[in-house]
């Protein structure tokens, strides 16, 4: 599989099938340094944040490959699951995870500090990591308590 520096495009012209959002109070830039980053090494809650709770990322089974001379990156799991495609912006504070489903998380300023949106745009059924039913049943809750996750690991990190 690789990885086009057009994800995030791809993704911007499809409609959000699902979205999430939680807010945080803390300044937006260093929300956004905590969930946008992404390097080559194994997934944790310093390295592609999103994903970091993913179960083979907790099994230590997904690692991050850089995508030579772009901004994107795939994440490569132990086992006959494709890898996921990974694209950040860090112009406009997104990243956005293809898997079985594609996804952007986008963090934006706001009164108590930051939001942090999920919209996922698009679900793959032929993907090995699909499992029948779960876009449709459970979802849109897998995705709050995911962002949830996230926040929370943020907040620990920022002291707030």
């Amino acid at each position: 599989m690789h990885t086009t520096p057009s994800l995030l495009a791809e993704l911007d012209a499809l409609p959000a099938r699902w979205e999430v959002q939680e807010t945080i109070g803390a300044p937006v830039a260093a929300v956004t340094a905590l969930l946008l980053s992404v390097a080559e090494g194994r997934v944790g809650d310093d390295n592609l944040l999103v994903l970091a709770r993913a179960s083979a990322a907790r099994q230590g089974a997904m690692t991050v490959v850089a995508e030579s001379g772009t901004v994107a990156y795939h994440a490569e799991f132990a086992g006959p699951v494709e890898p996921a495609q990974i694209q950040v912006d860090w112009a406009r504070s997104r990243v956005a995870v293809q898997s079985w489903y594609a996804g952007v998380h986008t963090a934006t300023a706001c009164p108590a500090g930051t939001r942090v949106t999920h919209c996922v745009h698009r679900v793959l059924p032929d993907h090995p990591g699909f499992a029948a039913g779960i876009a449709e049943i459970g979802l849109r809750a897998r995705m709050s308590r995911d962002l949830r996750q996230v926040l929370n690991v943020i907040a620990d990190r920022l002291g707030c």
